[in-house]
């Protein structure tokens, strides 16, 4: 019985597949670039693209339960449709998607859009799936560090309804907790979606005040310009994943990321302990 993790040399799924291999599991990562694959011992590697289907073939073969993880790239939908099809093909019933929380709600944000696309296919074709609808990651806020030590402003422009932010860390251990509950179900458990969030909503003048306190001097939030965002994060990246990002900022401002009632008492209770905080995830990169 072999789990298989797409995405795996990324953020998250490097660190589902060592929660995996800490529970004991028979795990498989697909990498497009093998010289990436520094995993724990045990792990089996394929090398495969997820639009090269013959690899998907071949990587799939003999997987009993899928965690899929999609980057965010032009083709996300295609990649994760196709996987989707030879998973079925291949005769996988346990399934653990990483979707995004309020997909169904951004429907103008390119990345939002797609993975609501990729839910609705799990539904209508009646795979066995539990759909993970993570919040905004802490661990983005890494590439901001910089900016807020270096010129005492907090840049990321997530307005004033709130997001619940969620550590990645804890993402990774519900993800993994859940591939373990379908791999040894002794029937495909049926659909089920997780909103993964942290234990606090939080404003961008929230933001600046853990940062004013972590850092003991005075952080600013300058206010919501997802223009000024866009046009900096050009710098670094695709023109096209910039303006899906300010889409998605300007999302944040309208409507947030706010948990549904019991969110986080049912993320708790599923890893035993609380959820990690916004501020000891800030005082950690600072340290």
């Amino acid at each position: 019985m072999t789990i298989l993790v797409t995405g795996s040399t990324g953020t998250v799924g490097r660190q589902v597949v060592e929660q995996l291999v800490k529970r004991g599991a028979d795990v498989r990562a697909l990498v497009r670039d093998p010289s990436k694959a520094d995993f724990p011992a045990g792990v089996g590697v394929v090398q495969g693209d997820m639009l090269d289907v013959d690899s998907l073939r071949s990587a799939f073969s003999g997987v009993s339960t899928l965690f899929l993880l999609n980057g965010v790239v032009p083709d996300e939908y295609t990649q994760a449709l196709i996987a989707l099809n030879i998973a079925r093909e291949a005769g996988i019933e346990r399934i653990v998607y990483l979707s995004v929380m309020h997909s169904d709600r951004y429907v103008n944000v390119p990345h939002f859009a797609g993975k609501y696309g990729v839910e609705r296919m799990i539904e209508q074709m009646g795979l066995n799936a539990t759909i993970l609808r993570p919040a905004y990651f802490m661990d983005n806020d890494v590439t901001v560090k910089d900016v807020v030590t270096g010129y005492g402003i907090y840049p990321m422009p997530i307005g004033s309804k709130g997001l619940a932010m969620v550590d990645t860390r804890d993402l990774a251990e519900v993800a993994a907790i859940e591939l373990i509950r379908r791999e040894q179900a002794a029937t495909p458990l049926p659909l089920d979606r997780i909103n993964l969030v942290g234990p606090d909503t939080l404003t961008g003048a929230d933001v600046a005040a853990i940062w004013t306190e972590v850092l003991g001097r005075p952080i600013a939030y300058p206010g919501d310009d997802t223009a000024g965002f866009e046009k900096n994060l050009r710098q670094f990246a695709p023109g096209w994943m910039a303006f899906d990002m300010r889409l998605m900022c300007e999302r944040f401002l309208t409507e947030g990321m706010v948990p549904d009632a019991g969110d986080i008492e049912r993320l708790t209770a599923l890893l035993g302990r609380p959820l990690r905080s916004y501020r000891d995830f800030a005082a950690q990169i600072v340290a």
